[in-house]
């Protein structure tokens, strides 16, 4: 059953892990490899889907992170950080805090993948941590539940632009609606399950913790650092970039020289690239530093994040060898036919995929094609389903998505805390999320 055999994975990846205190790495391939074995991929062919699985996952995020982990280290070692991060603690005040890292994580959410999202912000999220003297995880639950909500459920984010397109769903309708359900889904999973994570699991809030990828926290001068506006302008330019271009891309004629062009500056990786050439004037040369100050900082800090890397692709050979292993297929069979509404359906295949495959984009596309004819025969609004399974695909993220091992890694997290933090995290974020999306059904 294939069901089984992935909990038979993730059993034996969270053995390798805790018990032979094997490289993380090197769980996921030789879990990836057992998987295979036991979902009949022939032996040839579990290389080439490991291969293929480790390519994809670090084909997009490798540029990304590298260039991400750039301009983080540019804007932190100038101070650029400390300076955004005294202004918000100015803005908002020690107890409102929460409230600034929500709308700044939607702002950038709305622009930014999850993972981009998460590599703009989180240098920021630590330095106010460390100022207010706050555990981290106690901004990062807020700012990565935003952020995931925004990924799972809003266009122009890959997934539920695909699916509306799949469903015939009107984007307006389904980025207003969205949003609608979109705030109280950040409340509860944000503020409020912060709350009772402290009171019932206190001990994964800790201060003072090293988190190597993030590189050494240094103390400034609020004199010596840059300007506020300078600062903003500079960690948030691929967010202004990529914004712009998505804006401009609804009303330029497809096939203008204009369009082509925007489209090409907004998309992520040219938005980061551009971004850091900025940033190596703005936060380098600019501040006094000569080239190869600037080129020592930027080759450290790539050091700092390339175990994460081969981790992030690990996770890509796990959940490609699933895929390749027909656990999708078996999962949309399930639900061939049923009398449940569309909407639950629909959550609950992209739950199955989310929790079997890994990638919620993967998970939301199968699921949309699998819905499809169960949305046609009903009266439910196609944008509603289209929500539902972006709630889905967010559902209990564990050993076999990127995101996973990216918490665990950059918050100083054991796999132990990681579950029982950010996996229940993402699922408290699916049911939410699911909870306000059949409450706006029944006025739609």
């Amino acid at each position: 059953m294939p069901l089984l055999t992935v909990l038979i994975g993730v059993i034996l990846l969270v053995f390798l892990i805790t018990k032979f205190k094997l490289n993380t790495f090197l769980s996921l391939v030789i879990t990836a490899f057992v998987v295979g074995l036991i979902l009949g991929i022939p032996v040839s062919d579990i290389s080439t889907s490991i291969e293929t699985g480790i390519g994809g996952q670090l084909g997009h995020l490798a540029i990304i992170f590298g260039f991400g982990s750039m301009l983080g280290k540019l804007i932190s070692d100038a101070g650029g950080g400390f300076r955004i991060a005294h202004q918000l603690i100015a803005t908002f005040g020690k107890k409102r805090i929460q409230i600034a890292v929500i709308i700044t994580s939607f702002i950038i959410g709305l622009a930014l993948f999850f993972e981009v999202g998460l590599v703009v912000l989180l240098p920021i999220i630590f330095v106010i941590a460390r100022e207010v003297n706050m555990p981290l995880l106690y901004l990062g639950i807020p700012m990565a539940a935003t952020l995931n909500v925004a990924h799972g459920f809003l266009p122009p984010h890959p997934a539920p632009t695909a699916v509306s397109q799949v469903l015939n769903a009107p984007l307006g309708h389904v980025l207003l609606i969205g949003i609608l359900v979109s705030i109280p889904t950040i409340i509860i999973s944000g503020p409020v399950f912060n709350y009772f994570l402290h009171r019932v699991y206190p001990q994964v809030y800790k201060k003072d913790i090293n988190i190597s990828v993030l590189g050494e926290y240094k103390e400034f001068e609020l004199k010596d650092t840059p300007k506020f506006g300078i600062s903003v302008l500079t960690a948030l330019l691929p967010v202004i970039l990529i914004s712009i271009a998505t804006i401009l891309s609804f009303v330029l004629p497809a096939k203008s020289v204009i369009y082509q062009i925007v489209t090409f500056i907004g998309a992520p990786d040219v938005a980061m690239l551009i971004s850091l050439i900025v940033a190596i004037f703005t936060m380098g040369i600019f501040r006094g530093l000569n080239i190869k100050e600037i080129g020592d900082a930027m080759s450290e800090s790539v050091k700092q994040i390339a175990m994460m890397l081969l981790i992030i692709g690990g996770g890509g050979a796990f959940k490609q060898v699933l895929v390749d292993g027909g656990v999708s297929k078996y999962i949309g069979d399930l639900f061939g036919q049923t009398n449940l509404s569309p909407i639950l359906v629909a959550w609950l295949i992209a739950a199955l995929l989310r929790v079997s495959l890994g990638s919620s984009t993967v998970a939301s596309i199968t699921a949309a094609s699998l819905v499809t004819s169960v949305v046609s025969n009903s009266s439910v609004s196609p944008v509603l389903v289209v929500l539902a399974i972006g709630a889905g695909s967010i559902f209990a993220d564990h050993v076999n998505d990127a995101g996973f091992w990216m918490i665990k890694e950059y918050f100083g997290l054991t796999l132990k805390e990681t579950f029982l933090s950010w996996t229940t995290l993402t699922s408290v974020i699916s049911v939410s999320g699911l909870l306000s999306i059949l409450l706006v059904s029944c006025f739609m």
